[in-house]
């Protein structure tokens, strides 16, 4: 006999999850036993990372300094925190405090203990450099052999020559391009955390990304730096309509780029690319490279593209930084304690504990043998929340602070929410007089829908939560956010499947009392349209018996249909008139 089509599917379906599960677990093992951070730990970790007001850190106290001794302005201070914020992201640590004090001071706190390289990466000023581009290309790292397939880049051969075979003559000199340099270039992979272009020399070519890192530059040697830049605004060129970024140079500066612009544009003129571009660098990555189109000996060059008045702001903005830099001298470092400690977060769990009890006695009291299916899928629910977390804390740095752990214990009434609306339509379906797979399949087609309209607002307003509110509250978004997802998933690929396979056995299959599918308990005496089953005199029937009767018989009358009503007192004035006429 051959196996039912629901049954194949639950099954399916079930493999389907637990090899989700497997392979969640293989990446987070990759991440603890086989990758390293640059400490040489292990890149990932088998408990989620807490965030500062749970695990308490470090906190980084930095003077703010202008070359000329005066105090720094606040918009300097507003750059130097947002350049400070993705300096520390980029280093892989997630949920930190970065704020102003004193008007020239910047306290940056950081969840656990910081190393070296993530002070050394706070501390250093920011770095803007302009250089001639000699190549670009796509951040790849492989190319197409002539077997048709990707073929990485050998790592380059330590006995490629590193030297220039000439001298070179200007920044946009090829001599620069060395048999090793070019091999770097294309094996330079823009995606490995520890590359650090910032930390190259200004008299040697460079090799960076742009932010996204979608696109890698070959440059020359450093030419202007942003202290050569007085100005930098975003404004609308009256001709075109188009938004651009107008720089002015200060005088050693508009003459250094009135000869690179000479050179440059002969490059545009000769139709020469990516020769004739000119790549601005803020710490170490590319943040505009566009081309020479004249010589432009005032000092004052506009930057055109695809901007928008946001994205021309932006990189004004950058500009403007790199043209008054701020240097920055490390006032003090001190270990913080926690703001909310363990005791706080001992609080949320045992929250978080009483909720999960309340709801699976509810369950068990309720639905019966049907709540253990409920605590089962809370049970794989908070594995798959809890390995995600481990791998998000790697790969993305996210820490789990308070707020976060109050949206995963509101997620647990949302998740329950689920399991009720689909088993009370299996009810319903019961009620009408299906059989119990036929209920449960039924049940199913009708409670998804309800389901996904209420986890789409779920999700809806866990996003606008997150891109609208502080930072405090960001975590109980993505959270929130996190495990309506994994909920939508269970339900899915577990619940659904086991219901499935649980209808067809002996025990929920015949409706036993105990199962939570007992029809007669449910008052299944519905058959059909106009047709029940023919109720019992309670008069003749005592005890609990009667009672149940009757309940019974109440529940075919609230459900019956206008017609059917009309249907049932035709056919109780035809009985009538035949008792009377008898």
């Amino acid at each position: 006999m051959a196996t039912p089509t629901p049954v194949r599917h639950a099954w399916r379906a079930l493999t389907g999850l637990l090899a989700i599960i497997a392979l969640l677990f293989g990446i987070n093992a990759l991440g603890a036993f086989v990758f390293k951070d640059a400490a040489g730990n292990p890149a990932s970790s088998w408990v989620p990372e807490l965030a500062l007001d749970l695990q308490g850190g470090t906190q980084i106290t930095l003077v703010a300094k202008t070359p000329d001794g005066t105090a720094p302005s606040a918009d300097q201070m507003k750059q130097a925190v947002s350049i400070i914020r993705q300096r520390v992201d980029a280093s892989g640590v997630g949920e930190t405090d970065i704020t102003t004090q004193s008007n020239n001071e910047i306290v940056v706190q950081i969840p656990g203990p910081a190393n070296d390289e993530t002070r050394d990466r706070i501390a250093a000023s920011a770095q803007m450099q302009l250089r001639a581009v000699l190549y670009t290309t796509a951040a790849s790292t492989s190319f197409v052999g002539e077997d048709g397939k990707q073929t990485p880049y050998p790592t380059p051969d330590p006995t490629l020559a590193a030297t220039p075979s000439a001298a070179p003559t200007d920044g946009s000199d090829l001599n620069w391009v060395t048999p090793k340099l070019q091999a770097e270039f294309l094996a330079y992979d823009c995606a490995n955390p520890t590359n650090d272009p910032a930390e190259q020399p200004k008299d040697q070519p460079l090799i960076a990304c742009d932010p996204s890192g979608t696109a890698k530059y070959l440059l020359g040697p450093v030419e202007l730096d942003g202290s050569s830049i007085t100005d930098a605004s975003a404004g609308m060129n009256s001709q075109t309509g188009q938004w651009v970024v107008k720089v002015v140079f200060d005088g050693d500066g508009a003459k250094v780029f009135a000869d690179v612009s000479k050179r440059l544009y002969a490059f545009t003129q000769a139709g020469t690319t990516p020769r004739n571009q000119f790549a601005f660098v803020l710490d170490g990555q590319v943040i505009s490279a566009p081309t020479m189109n004249g010589v432009i000996t005032d000092g004052k060059p506009q930057i055109s593209g695809s901007f928008t008045q946001d994205s021309s702001k932006t990189l004004a903005d950058q500009l403007k930084y790199g043209a008054l830099p701020l240097s920055f001298e490390v006032k003090g470092t001190n270990s913080i304690s926690a703001t909310l400690g363990s005791q706080q977060l001992q609080i949320g769990l045992i929250a978080g504990l009483i909720g999960l009890a309340l709801v699976a006695i509810y369950s068990l009291v309720v639905y019966r043998a049907l709540g253990f299916v409920i605590i089962a899928s809370l049970g794989v629910m908070g594995v798959l929340t809890y390995i995600t977390l481990c791998i998000l804390a790697w790969r993305m740095g996210f820490r789990l602070s308070l707020a976060g752990v109050a949206g995963l214990i509101v997620t647990i009434g949302f998740t329950a929410d689920s399991f009720i609306v689909y088993f009370e339509r299996i009810r319903d379906e019961l009620r009408d007089g299906k059989s119990i797979t036929g209920a449960v399949e039924d049940g199913w087609g009708r409670a998804k829908r309800t389901i996904y309209i209420s986890k789409s607002i779920n999700i809806l307003a866990a996003v606008v939560l997150y891109i609208l509110a502080d930072a405090t509250v960001k975590g109980f978004a993505f959270t929130l956010g996190l495990t309506t997802l994994i909920d939508i998933l269970i339900f899915i690929l577990f619940t659904h499947p086991v219901m499935q396979l649980l209808a067809r056995t002996r025990f929920f299959g015949s409706g036993h009392p105990l199962s939570g599918l007992d029809p007669e308990a449910l008052g299944a005496v519905y058959r059909g349209r106009a047709q029940f089953r023919t109720a019992v005199d309670t008069t003749t029937v005592k005890g609990s018996a009667a009672r149940r009767t009757g309940r019974s018989r109440g529940e075919a009358e609230r459900r019956q249909t206008i017609a059917e009503r009309k249907q049932a007192g035709l056919s109780s004035g035809s009985r009538s008139t035949t008792e009377g006429d008898d």
